[in-house]
């Protein structure tokens, strides 16, 4: 395959997305880029493309750290460096894998010749290639946290520090950070993406010319990806020269009193926590103004830097969608009047009429995708459609209720609308028992991680990463007599280095099975089930968890939201699910047993939480019975038996309700060998509590025992 990256100049649209990767380009004080949108919409085509636009830059001659000659860093490993010419190259682009290493980001330090001779012998890692270039990573969202917290420090600092039992190194390490991310696979923690500077959306365009016109520009690349990038190398030059113009005129743009003025009543009149949106919004204004070439910068730099700097940095829960009123904004900036110029042409970007004549050459979006404007819904009924309550709206806005479900109370009936989830609430931490092996980064249940507080030593199983100090020199003192010792220094040898054991926090993948028949949807316990399965999901948000999402109900169960870390969707799918029909609960244990079993053999390090929501009842085989029939109530029993024999963790959430009660949901927590608890005891610290020690299940089953044969 070939290494020519498609042109920056002929990405068709995408005209918000560019411009915040011009802007970073011009001044990378500005923070970096995160590039959030659905699959196929360009954001690692342009990203990769942006490092053709960047000046050479020039560099000490052997200087893995890239120091510039004319300033080299005083506290380079690879230093001192004596004056002289430097070498010219052009600016990297590293690319971080989702599944590196942190020596791999910031370095290796050889631990054993610093033991024992003194000497930093550092292999440098990727934050130390991409200094002054751009660092991509791709699917930011799947980064372990500890490695997002590296990154983002790096970024902040313009320096890596690397530290082993008392040895440091520190080098610079200046770079664009530019993310991307689907958030359909999960979001990043609100600190994570404050750090940011500018976040982007990007959405595929719906209309057909660009449609047209992507297909046909990438079909040509890819027939003759030299040619094609030929065709645009006057567009590329011509974008690079403005870049450079326009980081040389940078230090001469005045930020004057009013646009201070715009700045901070913009991000305070949105309720900005913090004051980094405050110095993001002046050095993106500032860019902006050098990127049109003036010095002075007018109230639509203001403008454009807060849709690119705030929507973001608004967000208060998982299930906020990202967003800024406009009228607001554009209220709030009116209050500072000056006599201004009139503005000049907008210079979003570089003039996309391509060599080819294509239409609009990809520079001007369609009418209905203007700059700060939303992307078009998904279509109705598809898998990105969004409801209602997840679109941005102000906090003033009542949320309106749909209609009740209308139906038989208490009985199986035919579908009923669906009903909307009452307010969440916080919960208690939920946990699996035992110790897990902490495959999946997380903050919820016991498990041996990388990080966390040291529980013992052992002999390393391939590189060490954390050494434990006390055990390495109690395995070496023994043997210093043999091995010649005459100095004060310790004799170490490679047999010696243990590695530190630590215990932490793992994710779990939290499996909804949520009752969706006629029975649920009586009394409108729907609406608190909903609210309480919301709260958990809110949770699993917090903990770092992956979650799923079965329903039953009718004549089988399905499978409403595959394993994800996106809890947003598991949020939209929920509120949308309607209820009705008869209960065939038994599909339903089946259907979560068989997504267990395969997400056990995708990622068998994450161990799994079964939250069965349910009155108990089992009125239809669902399809179950075949070769072995039974009574639906038997085929649920054996399910649940199954799940059990497994040693899946469950708790059953009993929504019966009404004076009479048949006790069918603790029967059914006594299958699975976990706690029930009662519709009642919903909220906050009654149903977290229970889940919080799972394995107070032994007795809890021994209680529900005499139970286990009602009908």
């Amino acid at each position: 395959m070939s290494s020519t990256h498609f042109p920056f100049t002929a990405v068709v649209g995408q005209d918000d997305l560019r411009l915040a990767l011009l802007l970073n380009a011009v001044s990378p004080a500005v923070g970096g880029v995160l590039v959030r949108g659905e699959k196929g919409t360009a954001k690692s085509t342009a990203v990769r493309a942006l490092s053709a636009l960047l000046p050479q830059v020039d560099v000490v001659p052997g200087c893995r750290f890239s120091c510039a000659p004319a300033s080299p860093d005083p506290a380079c490993p690879d230093g001192p460096h004596e004056p002289g010419p430097g070498s010219a190259r052009p600016a990297r682009m590293v690319e971080l894998p989702v599944g590196a290493s942190e020596d791999r980001l910031v370095g290796a330090l050889d631990i054993e010749r610093a033991l024992s001779e003194g000497v930093k012998a550092f292999e440098p890692g990727l934050l130390a290639d991409a200094h002054r270039g751009i660092l991509y990573v791709d699917e930011v969202n799947l980064l372990h946290d500890h490695l997002v917290d590296v990154l983002l420090d790096a970024a902040a600092m313009g320096a890596s520090y690397v530290e082993r039992e008392g040895v440091s190194v520190r080098h610079d390490a200046r770079f664009l950070l530019v993310g991307t991310m689907n958030p359909e696979e999960g979001e990043l923690r609100p600190q994570l993406l404050d750090r940011f500077g500018l976040t982007v959306e990007v959405a595929a365009s719906r209309e057909p010319a660009l449609r047209v016109e992507v297909v046909r520009r990438r079909l040509a690349y890819e027939d003759d990806p030299a040619g094609f990038a030929g065709r645009w190398a006057g567009d590329e030059r011509e974008v690079r020269a403005r870049v450079v113009a326009a980081r040389t005129l940078l230090p001469k743009v005045v930020l004057d009193d009013t646009a201070l003025l715009r700045i901070a009543a913009t991000c305070a009149g949105f309720e900005v926590d913090g004051m980094r949106a405050d110095i993001v919004m002046a050095r993106t204004a500032t860019a902006l103004a050098a990127w049109a070439g003036r010095t002075d910068v007018r109230k639509e730099d203001v403008r454009q830097a807060a849709l690119l700097a705030l929507p973001h940095r608004r967000r208060r829960n998982p299930f906020d969608a990202p967003g800024l009123d406009e009228d607001k904004l554009d209220e709030i900036l009116d209050r500072f009047p000056d006599d201004e110029p009139e503005p000049d042409p907008e210079p979003e970007g570089p003039d996309d009429d391509g060599p080819d004549g294509g239409p609009d050459g990809g520079g001007t979006p369609p009418p209905d995708e203007g700059r700060g404007r939303p992307a078009p819904p998904a279509p109705e009924g598809s898998d990105d459609a969004r409801s209602p309550e997840a679109e941005p709206s102000e906090p003033s806005e009542p949320r309106p209720e749909p209609q009740p479900a209308q139906g038989d109370a208490g009985a199986d009936g035919p579908e009923q609308a669906a009903v909307r989830a009452s307010e969440p609430f916080r919960t208690r931490m939920l946990s699996v028992p035992g110790l897990g092996e902490g495959g999946a980064a997380g903050r919820r249940s016991r498990a041996r991680t990388a990080h966390g507080r040291t529980t013992g030593a052992r002999r390393p199983r391939g590189q060490l990463t954390k050494l434990h100090l006390a055990a390495t020199v109690q395995a070496a003192a023994p043997h210093q007599r043999a091995r010649g010792r005459s100095g004060t220094g310790l004799v170490v040898r490679k047999d010696d280095l243990r590695q530190a054991t630590r215990e932490g926090r793992e994710g779990n993948l939290v499996l909804f099975v949520v009752d969706a028949s006629g029975s649920m949807a009586a009394r409108q316990r729907m609406s608190a089930v909903k609210g309480a399965v919301l709260s958990l999901l809110l949770d699993a948000y917090q903990r770092r968890d992956k979650v799923g999402l079965v329903t039953f109900r009718g004549a089988a169960a399905e499978l409403a939201l595959p394993p994800t870390s996106s809890v947003d969707a598991a949020a939209t799918r929920l509120e949308r699910l309607p209820t009705g029909g008869r209960t065939p609960l038994a599909a339903g244990l089946l259907k979560a047993r068989e997504v267990l079993r395969i997400e056990r053999l995708r990622d068998p390090s994450r161990r799994p939480l079964l939250v069965v929501v349910t009155d108990g009842r089992a009125t239809s085989a669902g399809g179950v019975g075949g070769s072995t029939p039974g009574t639906p109530r038997e085929l649920s029993e054996r399910a649940a038996l199954l799940l059990r024999a497994e040693g899946v963790t469950s708790v059953v959430v009993d929504c019966e309700a009404g004076p009479v009660r048949l006790g069918l949901a603790g029967v059914l927590a006594a299958d699975l060998g976990g706690p029930a608890v009662t519709l009642d005891g919903l909220r906050a610290d009654a149903l977290a509590g229970l889940v919080k020690n799972v394995r107070t299940s032994v007795a809890s089953t021994a209680g529900h025992s005499s139970n286990r044969r009602v009908a």
